[in-house]
């Protein structure tokens, strides 16, 4: 487990973390010294946009008076904030600022593709994975389907008075993008995440009626 500190917010990197990026980088095609090199390299990218994508939940937390930590564990991480009770505007904003970062850092590896048009391919492949896991990560995150930030911006912006459309949303979504990427893009992981998500959101509604 790594602790340390960045701008002030702690952070906390758990192992399961790094496992779970070497899974996504299909460590069964390592069979030589440059594919080793590219796993690492992968995981150095995932690491990087998803704390920062974190980053972006925490400071603006910050900025509204709260304190801030952050734990990278499992697919992902949390930025967890403390000591202010957020509006309902100021939940909204905190949730969109994390994707809201990541698409800014793609926006900025594009250009450093035009700016650096003779990187070499290590460098290269290190900024085209940085680039595809900052909008993929955001994208994904994007979705109405709750716990994903999308679907706590759409409970924000709804308000508790509607949280059965919140959960009636969060099921159609997460079981028609699950199923359109099982279909399309041959995936078995994140469909699996967003039918657990579905699930969980099924079982809240139940609680709910």
């Amino acid at each position: 487990m790594i602790r340390f500190s960045i701008f002030g917010i702690p952070v906390e990197i758990q192992p399961f973390f790094w496992i779970t990026l070497v899974i996504l980088a299909r460590p069964e095609k390592a069979d030589s010294g440059p594919e080793i090199l590219r796993i690492a390299l992968f995981v150095l990218a995932g690491s990087i946009s998803i704390l920062i994508h974190e980053l972006g939940h925490a400071l603006t937390a910050r900025s509204f008076g709260a304190s801030s930590r952050i734990t990278l564990q499992g697919f992902g991480g949390y930025a967890a904030y403390s000591g202010v009770r957020m509006s309902r505007w100021q939940s909204f904003l905190v949730t969109a600022a994390g994707p809201g970062v990541q698409i800014a850092l793609g926006a900025l590896i594009y250009l450093l593709f035009i700016a650096l048009p003779n990187l070499n391919d290590n460098g290269s492949y290190f900024l085209t994975e940085l680039f595809i896991i900052s909008f993929f990560w955001a994208i994904l995150n994007l979705l109405p389907v709750v716990p994903l930030d999308g679907g706590q911006m759409l409970n924000a912006a709804l308000g508790p008075a509607r949280i059965k459309i919140t959960l009636w949303v969060s099921i159609l979504v997460a079981v028609g993008v699950g199923l359109a990427l099982y279909v399309l893009a041959d995936s078995i992981i994140f469909p699996i995440f967003l039918g657990m998500f579905a699930w969980q959101a099924f079982k809240a509604l139940q609680e709910q009626r």
